[in-house]
């Protein structure tokens, strides 16, 4: 017998803070503060609405020391309120920065693109030709990096190293342009480094606002690493979607193509709004991909002219009497036709058999048939309790 299609691309386990990714845990909703760090009243509430929506890893975005200082009073004031969610420290420039806030919160995600200071450095294409001014710069960062590295061994800290596609080093840049095999050494570079100082606790994410360009970096991200055995988690996301349905259509076929192809670890969908509208946007992604099923999945055929019964009304009864359920497949489709093969792999059936009439399915065996339409609802939910995947709503 062939194997299944969905075959996810095995990571090591990195814990962060008590909620740990990778491996076969679930696939991590996180999101991003947009207020002021400095302002700890406003982060505090916007972290929390942000974990009440389902919120895994709160990020805070850290652009200055005082930010990071600040860091502190931010997750007390968390733990005070009862949250215990991990805190991720989102760093660019600055290596002072990161290591500062690798003392205080559970992750610190560094940019390998803009992580050391740009000031005075080399943009004569030529100069990064040159192999040995090209290891030098290499031997440079590993240097830098190395005080950060045993800050977050010594506290437990991960470190996400995030490639963003609009701020690539010219070292990479004058090598590999700005595409995905770029992307994939910007982070392999500093994958090695960690590697080499023995430190092992991170994940890696390449993003970039062109869905081809992400899903392409980190295909072959996947690919390179199975080459070479690594097996660190990968973090998905398409920046700067945008808002409303452009930045959900974005966030849907660019995080929705990797985790079809068994990739990505953690998801943040980058939506141009408060950052708790992202969250149900995520986990609808994992629901639609099979990833993480947190709620009734429906399927229901558009109806046609075999359709001899109303299948849009159909559809919201039985949403309406059966959407708290966890974890089931129901299909509402209109005719025999096709609904029967369209619907293989649902756990429940609602087909039309005759006019007015319906056959409920378990599985693929039709179980009840020609059951008036008027009371199908209820033969379905009796069927339901006969197997034993009924439970009473919570507010019933």
């Amino acid at each position: 017998m062939p194997g299944p299609i969905y075959k996810r691309f095995r990571t090591r386990i990195v814990d962060i803070g008590g909620v740990p990714m990778g491996g076969n845990f679930p696939v991590r909703v996180q999101s991003m503060t947009n207020t002021s760090t400095l302002d700890t009243e406003a982060t505090v509430k916007q972290s929390i609405r942000m974990i009440e929506a389902g919120c895994e890893y709160v990020r805070i975005s850290v652009p200055g020391i005082k930010e990071a200082e600040n860091l502190k009073r931010i997750r007390a004031k968390l733990r005070k309120e009862g949250f215990d969610t991990p805190v991720i420290a989102d760093v660019h420039f600055n290596p002072a920065i990161a290591e500062l806030a690798a003392r205080i919160v559970e992750k610190v995600r560094i940019n390998p693109g803009n992580y050391i200071d740009k000031k005075g450095r080399q943009t004569d294409p030529s100069y990064w030709m040159n192999e040995a001014n090209y290891t030098r710069d290499l031997e440079i960062i590993s240097e830098r990096l190395s005080p950060l590295l045993k800050i977050c061994r010594e506290n437990g800290t991960a470190i996400r190293i995030g490639v963003n596609h609009g701020s690539l080093s010219e070292r990479i840049r004058t090598r590999y342009g700005d595409t995905p095999k770029g992307m994939v050494e910007s982070a392999l570079e500093f994958a090695r480094i960690c590697g080499h100082h023995g430190f092992g606790k991170l994940v890696l994410s390449l993003k970039a606002s062109n869905t081809r360009i992400m899903i392409q970096s980190n295909r072959l991200l996947a690919k390179e690493m199975k080459a070479v055995g690594m097996d660190y988690p990968l973090h998905l996301g398409v920046t700067e979607a945008g808002a409303g349905e452009d930045g959900r259509l974005k966030s849907a076929i660019g995080i929705g193509s990797l985790l079809a192809d068994g990739i990505g670890d953690t998801i943040r969908v980058s939506i141009t709004e408060d950052p708790e509208f992202e969250i149900p946007v995520a986990y609808g992604i994992l629901q639609a991909t099979g990833t993480r099923i947190t709620r009734t999945e429906f399927i229901s055929c558009p109806s046609c002219a075999r359709t001899l019964f109303n299948i849009q009304e159909a559809v919201e009864n039985v949403k309406s009497s059966t959407s708290h359920l966890k974890g089931l497949k129901i299909a509402i489709m209109g005719c025999i036709v096709n609904g029967p093969g369209e619907m293989a792999d649902a756990d429940y059936g609602y087909v039309g058999g005759a006019r007015g009439k319906v056959i409920l399915y378990k599985g693929q065996e039709a179980v009840r048939k020609n059951i008036p339409e008027s009371n199908a609802v209820e033969e379905l939910i009796k069927l339901i309790k006969e197997n034993g995947d009924w439970t009473e709503p919570v507010d019933a």
